[in-house]
């Protein structure tokens, strides 16, 4: 059955969001993200003892695409 719908405000859209009026069978959202991260960035715990000297991340890429997200639902 076909929906009616009355005026409606979109704020904001995130990048992974949806925004859906009316009738639907599947939604499906994704997104990408690629992340960069130094010597001890995602230690979590209590009483950690880390020690980094001379930290350097490289993030050269030579490749354009990692993963690509055309046709990918």
């Amino acid at each position: 059955m076909p929906a009616i719908v009355g005026a409606f405000k979109v704020n904001s859209v995130g990048t992974s969001s949806i925004v859906h009026v009316g009738d639907v069978i599947t939604i499906s959202p994704h997104s990408e993200v690629k992340t960069f991260a130094g010597a001890g960035s995602f230690n979590t715990g209590d009483g950690l003892n880390i020690y980094n000297q001379n930290s350097v991340t490289n993030t050269y890429d030579n490749d354009v695409i990692d993963q690509p997200s055309t046709g990918n639902f």
